[in-house]
């Protein structure tokens, strides 16, 4: 009687993935293989702003002019933002890009002149990438030496009301004696952070009836 086949699958050996880059003449014609086939094409397209890599740069670059010494224009962030959606969906499509380092960089510049929560916070966070992913680059490497001098997270508060002056005769207003409490010390692995009041806003006045 013959024997009925096994009809157990049967483990083939899969072929380990081919190096395309296995053909260069030396190191350096392999490294920048390796980089060119890890890079995001030129005309592809991140975000829902659709931004190149180019793109990008460009936004982070003209934005640290737009924002002078500080900034908390809303149509300035909402640009950033756009920028930094892209350059993440970007980053998780195309980890070793080498091409990367020097948007996180561009991106900390600008950011960190943006006085408000979530920009500072990204600023931090890029930073931190960029020592702990990307420390062997030019790029890496000057963070690192920029967060050995610190760094402070400077957040701008809301203006407030500035009070009303009592009539001419009835009294003089009290001083308001500032708040000296001293910000806490950073937690470990934590900047330091600044909270800036703004001048206070005069009062609206209504306007003559005619």
């Amino acid at each position: 009687m013959t024997p009925r086949p096994s009809s157990a699958p049967v483990n083939v050996p899969q072929a380990a993935p081919k190096d395309v880059c296995a053909a260069t003449k030396s190191k350096w014609a392999h490294l920048q293989c390796e980089q060119y086939n890890a890079s995001a094409p030129g005309d592809e397209y991140f975000g829902r702003m659709k931004l190149s890599y180019l793109g990008i740069d460009n936004t982070y670059k003209d934005g640290a002019i737009s924002a002078g010494d500080y900034t908390t224009d809303p149509h300035l962030i909402a640009k950033l933002d756009f920028a930094t959606d892209a350059l993440r969906r970007w980053a998780s499509k195309y980890p070793k890009d080498p091409q990367l380092p020097r948007a996180y960089f561009l991106g900390v510049m600008v950011l960190r002149k943006v006085y408000t929560q979530p920009e500072q916070d990204t600023a931090w966070e890029f930073m931190q990438t960029l020592v702990s992913r990307y420390a062997t680059t030019y790029f890496g490497k000057q963070m690192k030496n920029s967060l050995a001098k610190g760094f402070t997270e400077h957040l701008m508060a809301t203006a407030q009301i500035c009070p009303t002056p009592l009539p001419i005769g009835v009294g003089v207003m009290p001083e308001v004696t500032p708040d000296v409490t001293p910000t806490p010390s950073p937690r470990p692995g934590h900047p330091a952070i600044v909270v800036i009041t703004p001048p206070c806003v005069p009062p609206a006045t209504k306007s003559a009836s005619m």
